[in-house]
């Protein structure tokens, strides 16, 4: 692809993105998802491969009924109400139909079936693309409408995705795949938090974003696909292995890694707010999440592959990390003690 084209997508996702996070009107919101959406496609599609193309597709039906989803509660509230205003949600069916749209959009349970699918068929750029940038409009619009949302049909996509994104992700053996359940049993965190506290939702996805963009530029830069490849890479680059560890240690929420921040704040709220029960399932439920990650630690660092002579070695090359990596992760394992502050300026 060429870089002018490249530039119009990247510029196009940023003004989709914008328009969708800074609109008061249901119109600009959904144009700024619409946007979006028509940006991404060629991106995943660039390869022309056929498994690329059919990400591209099912990329594409889904999003096109989630937005209609959020056109049609949209126009339902103001059939009803005479208000346009996205704050101003407050018709229980086209609160509803807004819920299942935006769980579309992001991939909750039991809308999650697209996401690992588009995710493989995707590269691991595009692949972070997908898991951050694209989810953060569907995310502003969640949190902007919380007040109006009930908070049992959230409680209940939110304990389902992270049982799912859990227990799916342990059968895996392709990183993106892993990835993409990993980003499912997240967004149960954020979702099951979002009625009570929303801020604590928004930082939640900020440091998930961070972790994530860590670990899918890491895998970028050793070119690591499936965990056979990624067993054979400590002889390419071991320090950046090492540290892959961590990241990923840090995005099953382990403390002292940042990645405990989130969850020990939400497991608190939702405590506070006489939900325990709730916090106790969803606590529980990503000691499974926890599994898969170690997994994927254990194929970076510890293990050998068991004949060696079916993988090609990949020899220690001087190429410098490039720098966003070693930032990323450093945030990633290092902001649980300026927790106060993170928490003063959210």
């Amino acid at each position: 692809m060429n870089p002018q084209a490249k530039l119009i997508f990247a510029l196009s996702l940023t003004l989709g993105t914008t328009l969708t996070i800074s609109s008061n009107h249901w119109i600009m919101a959904w144009t700024g998802l619409e946007i979006n959406t028509l940006a991404i496609l060629p991106l995943i599609s660039k390869s022309h491969h056929p498994r690329a193309i059919e990400a591209a597709t099912k990329y594409f039906l889904v999003q096109a009924a989630a937005s209609a989803l959020v056109l049609f509660s949209s126009m339902t509230n103001a059939w009803h109400t005479g208000q346009w205003d996205i704050t101003q949600l407050s018709h229980p069916t086209s609160c509803l139909i807004l819920t299942v749209a935006l769980a579309m959009k992001l991939g909750l349970v039991p809308f999650h079936f697209w996401f690992p699918e588009v995710l493989q068929g995707s590269s691991l750029i595009v692949g972070l693309l997908l898991s951050t940038l694209m989810k953060f409009p569907p995310i502003t619009l969640l949190y902007l409408t919380s007040p109006s949302l009930k908070p049992s049909v959230l409680m209940t996509m939110a304990i389902l995705s992270t049982a799912l994104g859990g227990w799916m992700g342990l059968n895996q053996t392709q990183t993106r795949k892993i990835l993409a359940f990993s980003s499912i049993s997240h967004l149960g965190w954020m979702a099951i938090i979002i009625a009570y506290s929303p801020k604590l939702a928004l930082l939640n996805f900020y440091l998930y974003t961070l972790m994530t963009a860590a670990v899918f530029l890491s895998l970028n830069s050793i070119k690591a696909l499936k965990l056979s490849t990624l067993m054979t890479t400590w002889t390419k680059a071991p320090s950046l292995n090492a540290i892959l560890l961590l990241t990923l240690l840090s995005l099953a929420g382990l403390p002292p890694l940042t990645g405990f921040l989130p969850k020990w704040l939400i497991i608190q709220e939702l405590t506070k707010q006489e939900v325990a029960l709730a916090a106790t399932i969803i606590a529980l439920l990503s000691l499974l999440g926890l599994f898969f990650y170690l997994r994927l630690a254990y194929c970076a660092t510890i293990t050998l592959p068991p004949h060696t002579t079916n993988h090609m070695k990949q020899w220690y090359n001087n190429k410098t990390t490039h720098t966003m990596v070693a930032v990323l992760t450093t945030m990633s394992l290092m902001l649980l003690p300026i927790s106060p502050i993170i928490l003063a300026v959210v």
